[in-house]
């Protein structure tokens, strides 16, 4: 998993504003399924999904120092 392997490289503030932009593209993602616009991507609002969740328990792991 490369992207996790980026993920945890960061800091807890970098993770933090990466967690935003996953979450801004994630509303638009869900803005053009809602319109019903073709997504360009299907398989893209999954990952991002998943990427959302890796990022908070990164956060987590990070603020719980034993969860390691």
């Amino acid at each position: 998993m490369k992207i996790m392997k980026e993920l945890r490289d960061l800091s807890k503030t970098e993770l933090q504003s990466r967690l935003g932009e996953f979450k801004k593209e994630l509303l638009k993602l869900n803005a053009q399924v809602a319109s019903g616009a073709n997504v360009s991507n299907p398989g893209g609002l999954r990952n991002l999904k998943r990427n959302i969740a890796r990022v908070n328990t990164l956060l987590r792991m990070k603020e719980v120092p034993n969860a390691q």
